[in-house]
């Protein structure tokens, strides 16, 4: 069976290369860019990698057109910031190889943080569907954390390599990430599915988010990253649901001005 790997980026000429070179032994290659404004799509070009611009309209929506372009139905999905070991490529050539074949597998993410390997505060091994047969199943509609959402009557492995996640480079990188992205989608996908929140709940969410990460999650055997990773997990929860306050007060207002 063939495999075809699929990438989505936007300016990621600093990660492309790393991440297509990791997938140069597939049967093809497909990166779908949002419109880098950098070297993102030039690059992949030249290292044989098939392009298709599509407007950006959440991860999960650019996933599932990136699948559906492909040749092949076995498909190997990665975001341009990570790449596959060598461990894990010999994994899935050998399965490939034996022709027995799992609809879905799942693989361990192994995050560096920093230049440093994250193996606790509930980092790893972050298992993630990343190997699939696309009949199988579908990327979910979730605007944060997307994920592949294997049929219910799907098989599923496990394998053991590990994915690399190139996740954070520095301290503002990480702060900017979660002021940008993970907090305001979060609230978004909080409010979408009708939760509520206040003061008390947010503060307490935040305190119970840095000692899950740090104490329940051993995130204190990661050494300081560790403690800058609890911390930021704790000021993305704080954060969050103080975006999904000001969302449900929005909505309050709004509701007042509708019954005038």
């Amino acid at each position: 069976m063939k495999l075809s790997a699929v990438i989505i980026s936007f300016n990621e000429e600093a990660n492309i290369a790393d991440a297509i070179e990791s997938v140069d032994w597939a049967d093809e290659i497909i990166v779908v860019d949002s419109g880098s404004t950098d070297r993102t799509v030039e690059i992949a070009s030249k290292l044989g990698a098939k392009v298709v611009y599509k407007e950006w309209k959440g991860f999960a929506e650019q996933k599932n057109f990136a699948m559906n372009l492909a040749s092949n139905d076995l498909i190997l999905s990665l975001d341009a910031d990570e790449r596959v070991t060598p461990q894990l490529r010999s994994e899935i050539k050998a399965i490939i190889e034996s022709g027995k074949l799992a609809d879905a597998y799942r693989i361990p993410r192994l995050s560096i943080y920093l230049g440093r390997e994250i193996r606790h505060g509930g980092w790893y091994p972050d298992f993630q569907i990343r190997l699939f047969n696309r009949t199988r199943g579908k990327w979910n509609d979730r605007i944060i954390h997307e994920s592949f959402q294997p049929a219910k009557d799907a098989s599923i492995g496990t394998l053991k390599g590990n994915l690399l996640h190139y996740s954070v480079r520095s301290t503002r990188e990480h702060g900017e990430m979660i002021a940008s992205r993970y907090a305001p989608l979060g609230a978004e996908q909080m409010y979408r599915e009708g939760k509520t929140t206040g003061p008390l709940r947010a503060v307490l969410s935040g305190i119970a988010a840095f000692f899950r990460s740090y104490i329940l999650q051993a995130g204190f055997m990661d050494g300081f990253s560790g403690f800058r990773i609890a911390y930021f997990a704790a000021h993305n929860t704080l954060l969050k649901h103080l975006i999904l306050m000001d969302l449900l007060d929005k909505n309050r207002i709004q509701d007042v001005q509708d019954r005038k």
